[in-house]
Parts: C-alpha cells; sequence; structure tokens
C-alpha cells in the first residue's frame, strides 16, 4: 500500500489527528492533485474545481490537528481520493 493511501486511511479514520505528520499531510495533498505555494512557513494548497484553499503550518514535524480535520473535511466533501 503506497504512502499516501496509508496517510489518506489515517486522515480520513479520525482517530489520530494528532499523530499526522506535516510531511504526510503534505505529501497526501499533493497525491491528491493540490498545487503548492510556500510563503514563509505557511504552505498553501489550492486545486482547480475546489473553492476552497487549505492553509497549513507545521508545528514543529508534526500537523496541527484542526488542520488535518479541515483537511478531512474537504476530502469527503468534493470525494476526493488519491491518483493509483
Amino acid at each position: 500500500m503506497s504512502r499516501s493511501r496509508k496517510t489518506l486511511e489515517k486522515v480520513l479514520s479520525g482517530h489520530s489527528d494528532a499523530n499526522i505528520s506535516f510531511r504526510e499531510l503534505r505529501g497526501l495533498l499533493v497525491s491528491l492533485g493540490f498545487a503548492e505555494r510556500i510563503k514563509g512557513d505557511h504552505h498553501i494548497f489550492f486545486r482547480d474545481g475546489i473553492a476552497e484553499i487549505i492553509n497549513l503550518q507545521p508545528k514543529g514535524s508534526s500537523s496541527k490537528p484542526y488542520q488535518v480535520k479541515q483537511v478531512r473535511e474537504l476530502i469527503n466533501r468534493y470525494q476526493l481520493r488519491a491518483k493509483p
């Protein structure tokens, strides 16, 4: 199973929002077709056909739990899945 698929399952489960690394979450969004723009420690993700943007900031090497929840809600709202 690919890394992005494992991360997608972790994010969708909602059981370990505080235990997802920033690197994993960033990789997941890229695998879902999001483009990334970086300004300072802000990583801004956007994609054609999706009105919302995702703004992530690392907390050390981890993701912030509320940002993982925002990504999960976006994935569910638009029924996004990683590219095979």
